[in-house]
């Protein structure tokens, strides 16, 4: 988000960290995700409630006159602080709406502990539909019903990942915000990135890193970086040894399939 929509990005990322201590999260964020789908399905009401050029003040209580006594306190209050803010583009208060709610599901996730595991279920799932050019297209088919599509999701993940991923997988599929698939579960990461206050490695390598093996190598990037890193790992048998790292644009190739090219290419150049 840029110009405006970042203080009032802040405002309500404020606002939703009040209020989770008091209430069941995912609750909570199935009440977000339901008042953004409709001031999204709503274009006169979208409008009227991101206009820019209108106070805070009437905005806040078109908000509360709307989604009073249909939702709980505590979602009507972000809802309020939403409509109250400025924003850059009529989209940013619904992608707001939307990135709170993502937030409220891994705020849920934290409490339980297994904020890691579903953050990397949901990887390892981005990761299976990237590199399967069948399952990519069936989820994606915009001839098909998005809740069918969904129900591919839930069929492919239902029982063999936690019910935060398998919520969270489908979103973007019912929900779609004019992203592709992989973008927006990108997004959803970066949310959880944003929340433990870390970034994230992947690390890619010939077998898969076992617990230790990934708490060392997150040890010693944590140290290189000056920040916590998560680390999610992908296993690729091309790489020979040694291991890939990308943290955003940097890439860290210390494979011995990266060496073997280069001293390939130095031969090729002698």
């Amino acid at each position: 988000m840029e110009g405006p929509s970042r203080g009032s990005w802040a405002a309500a990322e404020k606002t939703l960290s009040e209020v989770l201590s008091g209430v069941d999260a995912r609750t909570l964020a199935g009440e977000i995700f339901a008042i953004g789908e409709s001031v999204d399905s709503n274009l006169p009401l979208r409008r009227a409630l991101s206009d820019p050029s209108r106070d805070a003040g009437p905005k806040r209580a078109l908000a509360h006159s709307l989604f009073e006594g249909k939702v709980s306190p505590e979602a009507l209050r972000i809802v309020e602080e939403v409509a109250a803010g400025r924003w850059a583009q009529e989209q940013d208060l619904v992608d707001a709406l939307e990135r709170l709610g993502i937030d409220a599901v891994f705020a849920a996730a934290e409490k339980d502990g297994v904020l890691d595991k579903v953050e990397d279920e949901l990887f390892r799932f981005e990761r299976l539909v990237a590199s399967d050019h069948e399952l990519a297209s069936a989820i994606s088919r915009a001839d098909v019903d998005a809740s069918l599509r969904a129900k591919l999701v839930v069929d492919l993940l239902a029982g063999r990942t936690l019910p935060d991923t398998v919520w969270l997988a489908q979103r973007p599929i019912l929900h779609p915000r004019g992203r592709k698939y992989s973008a927006a579960i990108w997004r959803q990461l970066k949310i959880a990135a944003r929340r433990r206050q870390q970034i994230t490695a992947v690390v890619t390598s010939a077998v898969e890193l076992d617990d230790r093996q990934r708490a060392r190598l997150a040890e010693g990037l944590s140290k290189l970086y000056g920040r916590s890193v998560f680390v999610t790992g992908v296993v690729d048998p091309s790489v020979i040894g040694g291991l890939k790292v990308n943290i955003g644009d940097e890439i860290i190739d210390g494979t011995i399939a990266r060496r073997l090219h280069d001293v390939r290419r130095t031969m090729g150049a002698g």
